[in-house]
């Protein structure tokens, strides 16, 4: 009889087979062995999502721990439709909009239209749900490439959208209207099916966007054709940013949602009078900070069942109740990393006290920063040192967060806006809020966006005349919180308020 590790082992390299490019696998009963099945279940390399379907785990995640399934949600989405009803599926008009404008936020619950579905609810995990949608899928369907979800188009999703969602995600709704280049593709839509008011709705749109062309030319279509069709502006607020036609819908949400939360930010987080005017007196305050270390990275790696643990497994040294060798080691070397890099804060600090522009500083150095945070471990051969050259190159997840940071693509089209974002602000509150914010939302690094931002928002107050700020570990559930709405709503106002409460209690 084989070792159970052996059996293990070949378990293993039955879900690595399984696994995509991001180390998730998502498996039906009926795609794995009883055997095979068994073992990864019973040893916490598979988890149940519902009866018969299961995701990739790890042994050592805890009960309650959401990131799996976050990191998961989308694949498990479309491979289940796909298993259910084939090709003849999509998910709802407004769905497909959040994914056109970049958002991967993992809704309580996400609709899948099919001729097929049942009208039923499929309960899934952490208070998730699907609901089978029995209904005509869209009229051309967009595959999206990263996921394999089945989109409406983007032209048919913003005529059969909901008339809310201009107003409860006009980020979103924005985002989308920006990325259409012209109008033939929306009015074959409105002609085919006879929707005036739906065309009355998006020339409103478009014309409160700025997108005057836009919104003529579907109004003197419609016309022009006996449709009597009358503008109406879906959106309550009028857009602050001029239109353009943005090559990245990343760029342009970020944009707006910058312009969107500034005023939030101003209006409730305070004003200072002070100023840091004694260069070396204020440097001494910061270094009496130090020993009030920051919090740990956000993010974690995805969840992949590699050929080292599958050597390790078959061997017999798979132990994980009793493995937790590098855990002392990791720890020395983020503290002596966080040390490091806090001293060429300082210096950043320093540059910015003596009169150079807060946002250049910032863009310059904060790859040095990052470095610095993460040199200890490359010394010790934890990490390699091209792990230290520019931005991450896979994907990352939020730890326990429902908001899924941007792609690796679009990380290289967004930092250089972000920067930009910064320069062109000159309210330092907003800088350090939104500057905080906005990054960790990027999640540019694979490891320390936590801690990358927390330096980059205490520069930013610093410039401001604020003194260095310290989130406290006992509040850390409320951080995260406010971050996650702020995430996943687009609401800033409960991260303002928190961050302003710690200004309020400090003294001066």
């Amino acid at each position: 009889m084989a070792l159970i590790q052996q059996k293990l082992a070949n378990s293993l390299l039955a879900l690595k087979k399984l696994q995509n490019k991001e180390g998730i696998a998502v498996v039906r009963f009926s795609g794995i062995s009883k055997v095979h099945l068994g073992m990864l279940v019973k040893y916490g390399f598979l988890q149940e999502v519902m009866r018969g379907w299961y995701i990739s785990s790890r042994p050592n995640r805890i009960d309650g721990d959401t990131t799996n399934w976050y990191a998961s949600y989308w694949y498990f989405i479309a491979e289940y439709a796909k298993s259910r009803f084939g090709k003849k599926w999509c998910l709802s008009a407004e769905q497909s909009l959040f994914c056109y404008g970049g958002s991967r936020a993992v809704p309580k619950q996400v609709i899948i239209r099919s001729p097929l579905g049942s009208n039923n609810i499929a309960m899934l995990m952490h208070d998730t749900s699907l609901f089978n949608l029995r209904a005509p899928v869209a009229d051309r369907i967009y595959r999206e490439p990263q996921f394999k979800l089945n989109l409406y188009s983007l032209e048919e999703a913003l005529v059969e959208c909901n008339p809310d969602f201009f107003n409860t995600n006009s980020i979103i709704a924005r985002t989308c209207l920006s990325m259409v280049t012209e109008v033939s593709g929306l009015l074959k839509i409105l002609l085919n099916k006879g929707r005036t008011t739906k065309a009355g709705r998006l020339a409103g749109a478009f014309r409160n966007l700025g997108n005057t062309s836009a919104a003529d030319e579907i109004m003197d279509t419609m016309k022009r054709l006996g449709y009597d069709v009358r503008e109406e502006d879906p959106f309550l607020d009028k857009s602050i940013i001029p239109y353009s036609r943005s090559v990245s819908p990343y760029v342009l949400r970020i944009n707006l949602m910058w312009e969107k939360m500034r005023e939030v930010v101003m209006d409730n987080f305070p004003k200072t009078r002070s100023i840091n005017d004694n260069v070396e007196e204020c440097l001494d305050k910061i270094d009496a900070q130090y020993k009030l270390d920051a919090y740990h990275s956000l993010s974690i790696e995805g969840y992949k069942v590699t050929d080292e643990l599958i050597e390790k497994v078959r061997q017999g040294h798979w132990r994980p109740d009793r493995d937790i060798s590098d855990a002392e080691q990791q720890n020395a070397m983020a503290a002596r990393g966080y040390w490091q890099a806090f001293q060429a804060v300082k210096k950043s600090v320093k540059k910015i006290l003596t009169g150079s522009s807060p946002s250049n500083v910032v863009k310059s150095d904060h790859s040095v920063w990052y470095s610095e945070l993460f040199a200890p471990s490359v010394a010790v051969g934890l990490l390699k040192q091209s792990d230290l050259a520019g931005y991450r190159s896979n994907q990352v997840y939020i730890h326990g967060s429902m908001h899924t940071p941007l792609n690796v693509e679009a990380v290289r089209e967004v930092m250089p806006a972000f920067f930009e974002l910064l320069k062109n602000e000159s309210d330092a509150r907003v800088r350090a809020v939104l500057g905080h914010f906005i990054f960790v939302y990027i999640h540019p690094y694979m490891d320390g966006n936590g801690r990358m931002a927390r330096f980059l928002m205490n520069s930013m107050l610093i410039s401001g005349g604020y003194s260095w700020m310290i989130i406290p570990v006992e509040k850390r559930q409320v951080y995260m919180a406010a971050l996650e709405k702020a995430n996943v709503e687009n609401d800033i106002t409960d991260f303002t308020k928190f961050l302003a409460s710690l200004l309020k209690t400090r003294k001066r």
